[in-house]
This record gives structure tokens, C-alpha cells and sequence, in this order.
């Protein structure tokens, strides 16, 4: 009912503001054609590429944000697929700012929404939105600024494009493109696919002509063209990034004391901002008491909580009154902190789609992240379980597709299980999951940036004599049990249940027993996800060998078990990297004083502090250095109107702690 009420509401202000008998609205900037020659193009995006300059600072655009904004200044339909932190945002924000018309973004999160208007405001682009959280007289003033041609970048869900008159309205504010962001949502093959987006195709019936470009970070090639399909994209300028992150150093550790793991994590980033993913409501709950009981300035967040603390934890993670978020993934798609600096996984995701979109909310300034998933094989059958228990009941419902839906499902969860367990480069996995081949330099010399990469897995002596240890035990077992059994035979368990099955008399029982339990399970895990055992359905799986395991019991196949140790991490403290980067020195004690400037800026002025400047900005002033608001310009990050606005407070700020005077 309460849905149904905002919907009405909406639809009494489009009546509302309905021109009847009045003259066509006007726009605030002549009609500008179509270019229809590579000369007009060039010198359109000439233009793009001057106003990019002068409102957010940067003087170069990244390839292929180049050909997706000439993609848009031409008139075409396009497929974008970047990675988070690549930029797709400014590929549809940018060509709003020369071109003659209202760009609408379709955007799936109200907070997400809110973030980026506030951010193009905050540099000087006429941006607005319209959604359920605002109040009436919020949503007069947008339809005003919008009659009379004010604003650049509208910001609306995918429901409200279906309501009654909304298409019609667009017209007659004179939409000359539409924005499609997090695209993936449309496509029933991907991971999060949400039927209100479906509608979103409906445009291309009603509206043939007007160009429509899809923005996602996570698409694998079936999702790709699934897109596409649904948008009805006419030949569209299909653009797909690397997928590689080398800002972020991957780790995947077996899941054995979870307070103590996360917060060794937590401690290594000290006062940096993070992320710790749960899987349930009570797990995020527990472990942020654990966390905040030894100091560490963190909050719960998922979605049982009342919608004023969900906002209120969102706020503070924001504002940088707290540094952790402790999650379910209910939180984060609508967050757009750049500074995040971990992302911790307590269970294993259901897919690489999803851990990869998670770990993406890391690093997203470009700068050092890491991301670590601490996993055990009970997540994989729990996911499972849960994966063949919604099929089942989907068919009881009739519902078509469930089984193929099920399919799909546990195929990702496999993939996501088989990165887990392995013992290959993270970031080539990732890019070959995508659909793209690694650099000969990674596939040579490995990434330079993950557990294995770094050297901090190490290859067990005599692996193959092990894993056939392993296989030989199931076997003995009968193929009718679980690794819990299992891992307690090879460790010559004394328990009820070994002595009451007779195991104890196996020629396999206690051959692995100066090895702990968890290393005997670390490696059963391995295996499986190589492939060489599998677990039956069910809510208690059993472990059978394959095919391919059979082989390596035979000893017709080799193969490497591996057991992680703590090798020595470099410091890669992203203040210092982004003065590098830039061929500059660093001053790690100016960059934390910009920060706490900013964050009295911030508070000043009721914004996130990353809306301020971001901490690659910061950076690069801590190091630069500037005197002048011309040096200040010549800083990535900063715009003109920011020089103007915030730069004599940071200048003074610089001076003041040059001269020996930060703390007065």
C-alpha cells in the first residue's frame, strides 16, 4: 500500500506539470544536430573533452571512455562493460554537458542515485532525480527545473519509466538519450537479474530512434548478448574493458578463526575504510561486536534493520565517523566511496559475478586495495543446498526455466568454488572468466598482486601421495560420506560415529593423523575443486571420486596440494602510491592533515568527505604541494569550480603546514 501511495503521488505531479494549450518547453541550449562527419565528431568531443577538464579536473580521458562518448555524441546504441573504478560513469556524464537535451540515467539504488547528483553538483553540472525517498515539494522543484530546461542528467528507477505518461513527458523535456546503468540487472542469466528492468526494453518499441546505451561491470559474454537482446540495441558499439584490477591484491584463505582473521586484516589498514561481508543477519551482528569489543570503529548493516539505521550506518561510513561496515550484501551497491581500502569476504559468495562486484566497491580511486574471502566448504554445500532447494520448489510452483535456472546458479557457484580451492593466479582467473585472455608478461611472471603470485601459498611435499591418501579413504568409505567423516578417519579420530561404522579398522584410518583437521579438510577442498571429487545433493552431501580423480589415485595423473603461510606483505599505503605514480614524494603527515580538513569541510557542509576531493587528489596536493590556484589546476581531481570554491581553504591549509603551523 505504502509502494502504491508514492507511485499515485508521482503520477498526481506528472498531471501536475502537464503543459496543456502552453507553447513546446524550451531548452537551455539551442538544438544541437547529430555530427554527421568524423570532422563534426572530433570537434564535438573537443568540446566534451574541455568541459570534462573544467568541471572534474582531468585533462585525458582513458581510451575507451573516449570511443564510448563519441559512441554517444553520435547518436548510437552502445554496450559498455568496465570494471568498477574504470569510469563508465563519466561516459554518460560527459556528453551531458555539450549536448542539447535531457540524458536520463536509469539507476537501480535511490543512494546511488543521490551520490552521483550530489558528486555533479558538487562540480558544477546541472544533475536531478526523482525517486520514492523524496519529499513533495523536492519533486516540484525538479519537474520545475526541468520544464524549463535546466537540468542536463536526470536520475530515475527502472519503474518509473513504465508509469502512465512518464515516456511522453521525457519528449516533452526533450530526452536525447537514455542511460542504462548496472545493465547486468536485465539480463535473466546474470547475477542479479530484476524483472523491473525487462521494462526498460519497451523504449526501443515506443521510441525506436532514441539511442540507448548500457553501462555494467560485470558481464560475461552470454551476458553480453543477453543485454543487448532485451534492450533491443541496433547495432550497437560494443565496448568491454580489461576486467583486471592490478590496484587490488587478491587472498583466499580457509575459514578457520574468523574474528581473529578479519581483524588482522582490519588492523593492517588501520583508520582506512573497509567492508566485511557476511552471509546471515546474525553473523554480521556477532562479528561487529567482536570487532568494535577490540576497538575498531565499526557498525552492523543489513537489511533487518529499520530503514533509519540502515541509513544511519550508511551516513557514518560516508562521513568517516566509522571505518568498517560489517555487511550482508544488502550494503554497498549504493555507496560510492572511492577510498575503500579492504574488502573482506566471512563466506563464500554464490558467484564470481557477485565476489567480483563486491570486491570491486574496493580501490575504486585506483589506488591499493585488498581484497581477502576467508571460505570453508560448508558455504559451497550450504549455497548449494539452498540453490536446489529454491529449483525444486519453483517447479512445485510451475514456475518455467527452474531447472535451467538452477543450472546456471550452481555452474557459478562452481567456478567461484574451483577460485577458491585453486592454487592459480587470481587475477587471471578473473579475466579469463570474463572472456579475456592474460597479458604474456602475467601469464610468464604471474600478477605481482595475490596470494599466489606473492608466493604466500606453498606446494606440500609429497602432494601426490597425499591426495591419494584422500581419494583412497573416500573410497574405503564407501563413497558415503561427508569430509567431516572423512578428515576424522585419516586422522585416526577415537569418535562414536568411526568406531559404530567400523572405520577405524580401514587400512586408511589415522594415515594423516600428524596433520591438523584443518589442513586435512583444507586440502579434501582442493581436491574438489579440481575436480577430482565431487559431493551428491542434499542437505547432507557425500564426497565420490570423478573420473579425473580416479586417474591421480591411479597415479595416471599428478597433481600439487598446497598450504598457506604468512609471508612478508609489502606496504602499499595509497597516499604514498598515488605521489609515485606521479613522480612526486610523498608526505604521508600533509596527506593526513588534508584529510581531517576535509572531513571539517565535509561536516560543514553535510557531505560525504569524498565528495570534497577525493584521496587521490589529496595525494597529489600533499606531495605537489601547490601555492597558487594555477598549480592547484594542474592536480587530476581538480575542477575549476572546486579550485574556485574549496581551493583557497586547502592552499592556506598547505602553506599553514609548510611553514610549521598544521596544528594551530
Amino acid at each position: 500500500m505504502r509502494r502504491f501511495r508514492r507511485l499515485n503521488r508521482h503520477r498526481i505531479l506528472l498531471q501536475s506539470v502537464r503543459p496543456s494549450g502552453r507553447a513546446p518547453l524550451s531548452r537551455a541550449r539551442p538544438a544541437l544536430p547529430v555530427p554527421t562527419s568524423p570532422a563534426e565528431l572530433d570537434a564535438r568531443f573537443a568540446e566534451v573533452s574541455e568541459a570534462v577538464r573544467r568541471h572534474f579536473g582531468f585533462t585525458t580521458l582513458r581510451p575507451l571512455q573516449d570511443r564510448a562518448i563519441r559512441a554517444a555524441l553520435a547518436g548510437r546504441d552502445a554496450l559498455v562493460v568496465m570494471p568498477t573504478g574504470g569510469g563508465k560513469s563519466l561516459c554518460f556524464q560527459a556528453p551531458a554537458l555539450v549536448q542539447s537535451g535531457l540524458v536520463v540515467v536509469v539507476s537501480p539504488l535511490i543512494a546511488l542515485m543521490k551520490d552521483q547528483v550530489d558528486g555533479l553538483r558538487a562540480n558544477g553540472v546541472q544533475a536531478g532525480m526523482l525517486t520514492s525517498a523524496q519529499s513533495l515539494d523536492e519533486l516540484r522543484e525538479v519537474y520545475r527545473e526541468l520544464e524549463r530546461g535546466g537540468l542536463d542528467l536526470l536520475y530515475v528507477a527502472p519503474e518509473r519509466l513504465a508509469m502512465d505518461g512518464f515516456l511522453d513527458k521525457l519528449e516533452a523535456f526533450g530526452i536525447v538519450s537514455l542511460a542504462v546503468d548496472e545493465a547486468h540487472c536485465i539480463s535473466h542469466w546474470g547475477h542479479d537479474f530484476r524483472p523491473e528492468y525487462r521494462r526498460i526494453g519497451e523504449l526501443r518499441e515506443r521510441r525506436p530512434q532514441l539511442p540507448i546505451q548500457a553501462f555494467t561491470a560485470t558481464a560475461t559474454p552470454a551476458v553480453q548478448r543477453d543485454i543487448i537482446a532485451q534492450l533491443g540495441l541496433v547495432e550497437p558499439e560494443v565496448l568491454v574493458g580489461d576486467f583486471d584490477r592490478p590496484n587490488l591484491t587478491y587472498r583466499v584463505k580457509p575459514r578457520r578463526s574468523l574474528v581473529d582473521q578479519a581483524l588482522a586484516v582490519v588492523r593492517e589498514h588501520a583508520g582506512e575504510a573497509g567492508i566485511v561481508y557476511c552471509l546471515s543477519r546474525k553473523d554480521t551482528e556477532s562479528l561487529a561486536a567482536s570487532l568494535s569489543a577490540q576497538g575498531v570503529r565499526c557498525e552492523p548493516y543489513h537489511a533487518g534493520l529499520t530503514p533509519e539505521r540502515r541509513s544511519s550506518v550508511q551516513d557514518d561510513f560516508q562521513a568517516e565517523r566509522i571505518d568498517v561496515v560489517v555487511a550482508t550484501v544488502a550494503f554497498g551497491m549504493g555507496i560510492d566511496r572511492t577510498d575503500v581500502r579492504f574488502v573482506v569476504h566471512a563466506s563464500l559468495p554464490k558467484g564470481v559475478e557477485q565476489y567480483s562486484q563486491e570486491t570491486g566497491r574496493a580501490g575504486r580511486d585506483g589506488l591499493p586495495a585488498e581484497c581477502v574471502l576467508l571460505y570453508s566448504g560448508a558455504d559451497y554445500h550450504n549455497w548449494k543446498h539452498l540453490m536446489e532447494r529454491s529449483a525444486q520448489e519453483a517447479h512445485e510452483r510451475g514456475i518455467a526455466g527452474a531447472q535451467e535456472e538452477k543450472d546456471h546458479a550452481l555452474g557459478r557457484l562452481g567456478h567461484l568454488w574451483g577460485y577458491a580451492t585453486g592454487a592459480s593466479c587470481r587475477h587471471r582467473f578473473l579475466l579469463e572468466y570474463f572472456g579475456q585472455r592474460a597479458s604474456a608478461e602475467m601469464v610468464a611472471q604471474g600478477c605481482g598482486a595475490c596470494d599466489v603470485c606473492l608466493g604466500e601459498l606453498a606446494r606440500v611435499d609429497e602432494s601426490q601421495v597425499l591426495a591419494q591418501k584422500i581419494l583412497s579413504c573416500v573410497v574405503r568409505c564407501e563413497q558415503r560420506y561427508g569430509a567431516g567423516h572423512v578428515t576424522d578417519v585419516l586422522r585416526g579420530a577415537d569418535t562414536a560415529r568411526v568406531r559404530q561404522t567400523g572405520h577405524d579398522q580401514l587400512t586408511t584410518y589415522g594415515l594423516l593423523k600428524t596433520h591438523s583437521a584443518q589442513e586435512v579438510r583444507s586440502w579434501i577442498e582442493q581436491l574438489a575443486g579440481r575436480g577430482l571429487l565431487a559431493t551428491t545433493g542434499g542437505q547432507y552431501p557425500t564426497l565420490y571420486l570423478t573420473r579425473d580423480g580416479l586417474e591421480v589415485l591411479r597415479g595416471e595423473r599428478e597433481v600439487d596440494l598446497f598450504v598457506t603461510h604468512q609471508a612478508q606483505r609489502p606496504a602499499r599505503r595509497a597516499a604514498a602510491s598515488a605521489a609515485v605514480e606521479e613522480g612526486l614524494e610523498p608526505d604521508d603527515a600533509l596527506f593526513e592533515h588534508l584529510r581531517e580538513v576535509r572531513r571539517e569541510l565535509a561536516r560543514e557542509r553535510g557531505v560525504p568527505p569524498y565528495l570534497i576531493f577525493n584521496d587521490r587528489t589529496l595525494a597529489l596536493m600533499s606531495a605537489a604541494k601547490p601555492t597558487s590556484e594555477e598549480e592547484l589546476l594542474g592536480l587530476k581531481g581538480v575542477g575549476e569550480k572546486k579550485a574556485a570554491d574549496l581551493g583557497p581553504r586547502f592552499l592556506e591549509e598547505i602553506a599553514r603546514f609548510a611553514a610549521g603551523g598544521a596544528a594551530s
